[in-house]
């Protein structure tokens, strides 16, 4: 009897576990997967000026069995390359740069947040997500006033006399980089105090004991083992940063024009979705890219770790 007690709560917890996966698994696959192969599919399909704007991809009529499959959105794509080559390495430099700021700045903060005592990192991980309490619009509206021509900033600097002119600093690349840091800094900041706070100080004693600076300490020690929070959150903010919309729409100017504008432009002004949807395709295969990337570095840090084991 109690070897079947024990098979059966084997079971149940088997089965406990396949259904709590279950349910993130259908909601991915309803809301990720479905919508994602419906991109696919009108990215094949014709453009037509009815609703929905293209014609179906297959199905069947009074002939049987048809399809109006092509190849002619994406090579649309490579003939017109130059119309989205630029877009597209605009928006992969600034989001780059963006991301790059973002770990600039937040790697000191996550460091002192993970080095705090208990009470102040949870005063201070409630003030790094503050800014998700309210809406990312808003704080897009905050900055252009401090941004504008005559706006906190440049009022306050004329004040005090520093200049004499108000500084452009709207409609440039500063004005983008800055929406985006206060847009994502906080999805860079988690990731990196979450590895920070698990960090074991024996391990930095031990590198200072033997003689180590503090910039060996730290290429040495400290950033290796936060590689994979500098990775998760960089991908957090560089995947969302290369098609956001928002930010290059009222923040940029004409010469700062995004993947996300123009697949805007596709979709709403032309009304042309398959073309749309095939830049949206080409735009989710540019960022498989780094996601590719980090996997293989997982892959190498996990691989080198084990053989360290094995050997010692």
């Amino acid at each position: 009897m109690p070897q079947r007690h024990s098979i059966l709560a084997k079971l149940a917890g088997r089965t406990g576990r396949r259904l709590v996966v279950l349910g993130p698994l259908l909601w991915l696959a309803v809301f990720f997967m479905l919508p994602l192969l419906e991109t696919l599919q009108v990215s094949f399909s014709v453009a037509q000026r009815s609703i929905p704007p293209y014609a179906p991809l297959w199905g069947f009529d009074e002939g049987g069995f048809f399809t109006n499959f092509t190849l002619d959105n994406y090579g649309l794509l490579a003939r017109y390359w130059q119309d989205y080559i630029g877009p597209a390495f605009n928006s992969i430099r600034l989001a780059f740069f963006s991301t790059l700021v973002c770990l600039l700045f937040a790697y000191p903060m996550a460091w002192w947040i993970a080095r705090s005592t208990p009470k102040w990192r949870v005063f201070l991980l409630v003030m790094v997500m503050l800014p998700f309490w309210t809406s990312s619009l808003l704080r897009i509206y905050a900055l252009i006033g401090l941004l504008n021509p005559n706006g906190f900033i440049n009022g306050m600097l004329m004040w005090l006399g520093v200049i004499e002119a108000p500084i452009r600093m709207m409609q440039t690349d500063f004005s983008i980089y800055m929406g985006m840091v206060l847009t994502y800094l906080p999805l860079m900041i988690l990731p990196l105090y979450a590895v920070m706070v698990r960090l074991d100080d024996d391990v930095i004693e031990a590198a200072t004991d033997l003689g180590a600076s503090g910039v060996q300490i730290f290429w040495t020690v400290i950033f290796p083992l936060t590689l994979p929070g500098v990775i998760a959150g960089c991908l957090l903010v560089f995947i969302p940063a290369v098609g956001e919309f928002v930010i290059p729409a009222l923040l940029g100017g004409p010469d700062q024009l995004m993947m996300g504008k123009v697949l805007w432009t596709e979709f709403f002004r032309n009304r042309d979705w398959p073309v749309a949807a095939a830049i949206a395709m080409l735009l989710l295969a540019i960022l498989t890219v780094p996601i590719i990337y980090a996997r293989y570095q997982d892959g190498r840090v996990d691989d080198k770790h084990e053989k360290e084991t094995g050997a010692r």
